[in-house]
């Protein structure tokens, strides 16, 4: 081979060498740039552009979503509550936390707005922090929700809904009115209401619900999804909900839960079937499909007797078809003397809750739904009765008996009684 053809042969090999580290160096570069633009969360229509070789600017700065992990939906619920007081200060929710590691209970529901309406902390969401609402009562609630995750426990946020004095004394608009329509409405304990018929609060809860389950929340629990019912009554209104029926506004506000806060909705199924209607995913304005979020609704116990709707707008049937879990607050204690018979409901906790929570399964089984929707709040506090380790298991006996597998626990003091409940 001549001197010329081994140094064309040499000089090709540079080349080829030359050309391959600037491929990688150009290819190292681009995987860079990705990553920085990711990582601004830049528009990803600017990056396609560039690539193309087109010049662009972005749309609009997406902020990207942090990544939390959730636990799953145990198949039966076993929770105990924990207020966001409690949750704020480590050596009180240690305590919890030890019950959890050490028994049967597997789900912790903890306060994100109680019936004050404060937010027990802070948000990604600078709109909602924004409100005026926020009380850092759980400053760091990401690395608590974390080590409950770790511990595999379920974490449920309880969101008091149209009890909401703060957001009230931010937009006193929105709120259930004296019957002139110049003051706001308060009741016996001099608490103000939101009108569960004003769409502006129906928004409110949401964004509480979809910021939450970002910050790593499972489920998200509304409580208070009612009309005020004890105060004056003849001095009242409601600017919002007017002359429209307490029993549809909030059937109404179940529906736009589960339109807002679940990815496909949830349809009841034919009367006497229990194959369920199929629906298409659900998309937002923008044709993205919306995540779905676990919700629960609590009502009042009464709900699994009464047809009526208590004067409070909450029927049991209109719940239902919306939400993933219903949670009747069966407390023994807060059914009147002579309720079914029973001169003193409070004494008698097992026949309370099987009579009330057997008739709550009929009614459902008579809608085609699943009666394992149905997940009672039962009673670990002393009230009309001295409430021992036997009559907490009694409830939950009571609970199983009529075929459900899944129970919550109140107890307002958040002192549980450890041998109620069995070892795991």
């Amino acid at each position: 081979m001549s001197k010329r053809q081994t140094s064309f042969n040499s000089n090709l090999r540079n080349a080829f060498v030359s050309v391959s580290l600037l491929i990688v160096v150009v290819a190292v570069g681009v995987v860079y740039m990705l990553h920085v633009f990711e990582m601004k969360g830049v528009n990803k229509n600017l990056i396609a552009s560039v690539s193309q070789g087109a010049t662009a600017t972005p749309d609009v700065e997406v902020p990207l979503k942090p990544i939390v992990t959730h636990v799953a939906t145990p198949d039966a619920v076993k929770g105990i509550y924990m207020s966001s007081w409690v949750g704020g200060v480590q050596k009180l929710r240690n305590h919890i936390i030890e019950l959890v590691d050490s028994s049967e209970v597997n789900s912790i529901v903890i306060d994100i707005k109680d019936a004050t309406g404060k937010v027990a902390f802070t948000t990604d969401d600078a709109s909602l922090n924004a409100v005026g609402c926020i009380e850092n009562r759980i400053p760091d609630i990401k690395d608590f929700i974390k080590e409950l995750h770790e511990k595999n426990i379920y974490v449920i946020g309880r969101v008091s809904t149209f009890q909401d004095p703060c957001f009230v004394a931010k937009h006193p608009e929105l709120a259930v009115k004296t019957q002139d329509g110049l003051r706001v409405w308060k009741d016996r304990k001099g608490i103000s209401w939101i009108d569960a018929g004003a769409k502006e609060a129906w928004d409110y809860n949401v964004q509480i619900a979809k910021a939450s389950h970002d910050i790593g929340f499972d489920e998200i629990n509304f409580d208070y999804i009612r009309f005020p019912s004890d105060g004056n009554m003849k001095d009242i209104s409601f600017p919002y909900s007017g002359t429209k029926s307490k029993p549809l506004v909030i059937r109404e506000f179940f529906q736009y839960l589960d339109a807002e806060l679940h990815s496909q909705p949830i349809i009841a199924s034919t009367v006497g079937t229990t194959t369920p209607q199929k629906a298409d995913p659900r998309k937002d304005d923008k044709g993205n499909l919306i995540e779905n979020i676990t919700i629960s609704a609590d009502l009042f116990g009464m709900v699994t007797t009464n047809k009526d709707d208590l004067g409070i707008g909450q029927v049991l049937e209109n719940a239902l078809p919306y939400v993933d879990f219903v949670s009747p607050m069966v407390y023994p204690s807060h059914f009147p003397a002579t309720w079914n018979g029973i001169p003193n409901p409070a004494a008698k906790p097992y026949d309370v809750i099987h009579i009330s929570m057997k008739r709550a399964a009929e009614r459902a089984t008579a809608m085609g739904i699943d009666v394992h929707k149905l997940r009672p709040w039962l009673q670990e506090f002393n009230l009309g009765a001295v409430y021992t380790a036997d009559m907490i298991r009694a409830q939950m006996q009571a609970t199983y008996d009529v075929g459900l597998n899944s129970w919550l626990i109140w107890n307002p003091s958040n002192k549980y009684n450890a041998s109620a409940y069995l070892p795991n």
